[in-house]
């Protein structure tokens, strides 16, 4: 939440949730970045994915068996990055509904980054990509 924030980025959050999503959570997550947040809670997949094809959206899913590395995809506007559960990933409908599957390199014998590195990676990748950091400015001190 705090990512999506800062960065000026939507947060689709799909349920169940691999974490207890209730409001008291998320306030407590949120802490003082979530009125700051675009939050659009999806009942379910199928809910999501109504949603989804309505808005046009390509789903782009962060994966380990992914066919190509995050830094050669390329992304485009109203694309909406998936992130499943560290520890199972996400259900094979999810992966058969993805339009591309997008894995972020590692060292070979080590399993995966945890879900807020990956979301961080590829939030990056595709904000330099489509230049959405200028907004921001250019960080310097002034």
């Amino acid at each position: 939440m705090r990512l999506a924030a800062c960065l000026d980025l939507d947060l689709d959050l799909i349920e169940p949730a691999g974490f207890d999503a209730c409001d008291r959570n998320l306030r407590r997550a949120g802490l003082d970045y979530l009125s700051h947040l675009r939050l659009t809670r999806h009942l379910s997949f199928a809910h999501f994915e109504t949603w989804r094809k309505q808005g046009g959206h390509r789903l782009v899913l962060a994966t380990t068996k992914g066919a190509v590395g995050h830094h050669q995809f390329r992304f485009g506007h109203g694309d909406v990055i998936l992130l499943g559960r560290e520890s199972a990933g996400v259900p094979d409908v999810v992966h058969d509904a993805a339009d591309a599957r997008v894995l972020i390199p590692i060292r070979p014998g080590l399993r995966s980054l945890n879900v807020a590195v990956a979301g961080a990676i590829l939030a990056g990748e595709a904000m330099r990509q489509l230049d959405l950091f200028a907004p921001f400015g250019t960080g310097e001190a002034r």
